[in-house]
């Protein structure tokens, strides 16, 4: 059924902008952003300050939130409609808000000995959240369980079976976590070092999300084995598409994108040259189209993101962009943003917001599809 809306409030937050809005009562305020489609993204200050941001299709600045430390990725929960927004590693504290500006933003805390690795996913109620972790004295990859009902309060972990987990996400049937073990053991101790490349084995699991039992783990051939698996996104198909970072020679150009169909092995696919060097071993994120059929990969290093068709797995776009790592569905297309503060819309119109370096993720969190 088409909606009348009071006012065109697409044409009202073009003009208005967050100064305005911030203005309205928190009703008008929450009924403006269900009209148009809205992203969340993590940033960092030119000047100094870390944040969260919620951007409009049109790449306004609609909200935003500080942080204590620099941010990585922001999961969504549409039953509370709260976000939660991760510390990169080796970060300790997560910040949950309300972009509707019906609750105060809250912080949480992973409990001593752990940190978070930047990722997240709420239950399909919104009770629970799932972050992944670091138990770094041990080397092993935990997922940390909060009660998203009870200030985030932790009540449970359960492992990753193995080593560095980056991104999780709940599968089609609500009841399994995929996860990415990106192989890499670090410790805070020694800052960002790699510990054991020479060792590496990244998997992908299949973990029960109530009792924590592994369901399925597949590990790349031993030739692959500093195939770094980061992160994931599902398609309209349900099945889970991951991409990865090479830790090997500069030289060598393996496959970075991959698909894990259930009870199947892992299928990593063919690129084109070009499009392969665009990436140049490094995918920062991915994002997938599901209403088009197609998944976003980017590449900060390599400056420019792919897009594939998920029925053939063929490549069919890739695009130039400084520094872009951010990625999120918008339309047909996708809409993207870069450390150079740039706001790429799926309209080929880019948006420059000079005083931010926009982090890794973009996440769709709100409007029609």
């Amino acid at each position: 059924m088409a909606r009348t809306p009071l006012i065109d409030r697409r044409d009202f937050l073009k003009a208005a902008g967050a100064g305005f809005a911030a203005a309205m009562a928190p009703s008008a305020w929450a009924a403006a952003l269900d009209a148009d489609a809205v992203f969340a993204t993590a940033y960092v200050r030119h000047g100094g300050g870390y944040g969260a941001a919620v951007l409009s299709e049109e790449g306004k600045l609609l909200y935003t939130v500080d942080l204590p430390d620099r941010g990585h990725d922001v999961t969504f929960d549409p039953v509370s409609r709260r976000a939660v927004v991760f510390p990169r590693k080796p970060g300790t504290i997560a910040v949950a808000f309300d972009h509707t500006r019906r609750e105060r933003p809250a912080t949480f805390a992973c409990p001593s000995g752990r940190h978070f690795y930047g990722h997240g996913v709420f239950s399909p109620d919104g009770a629970l959240l799932y972050a992944t972790e670091n138990d770094f004295d041990n080397a092993a990859g935990m997922v940390g369980v909060y009660d998203a009902r009870d200030g985030f309060r932790r009540v449970g972990e359960f492992s990753t079976h193995g080593v560095g987990p980056h991104e999780l996400l709940l599968t089609g049937d609500g009841a399994t976590l995929a996860i990415a073990n990106g192989g890499i053991e670090t410790h805070p101790d020694f800052g960002k070092a790699k510990l054991n490349l020479s060792t590496m084995r990244p998997s992908y699991v299949l973990v029960d999300r109530i009792s924590g039992d592994l369901m399925e783990k597949h590990e790349l051939p031993p030739k692959l084995h500093q195939l770094s698996i980061r992160h994931m996104d599902v398609d309209r198909a349900d099945t889970v598409w991951f991409s990865c970072q090479y830790e090997g020679a500069t030289t060598d150009r393996p496959p970075l994108v991959g698909r894990a169909a259930r009870g199947g092995e892992l299928e990593l696919l063919d690129m084109p040259e070009k499009a392969l060097n665009s990436l140049h071993n490094y995918i920062g994120a991915m994002a997938a189209n599901r209403k088009a059929g197609t998944m976003a990969v980017s590449s900060p290093a390599g400056n420019s993101y792919v897009v594939f068709d998920t029925a053939s797995g063929r490549v069919i776009s890739a695009t130039d962009l400084t520094e872009v790592c951010g990625i999120a569905p918008d339309r047909a297309g996708f809409m993207a943003t870069s450390g150079a503060g740039a706001i790429a819309r799926p309209d080929a119109q880019t948006v420059s917001a000079p005083g931010y370096v926009w982090d890794n993720h973009l996440l769709r969190i709100g409007g029609p599809a």
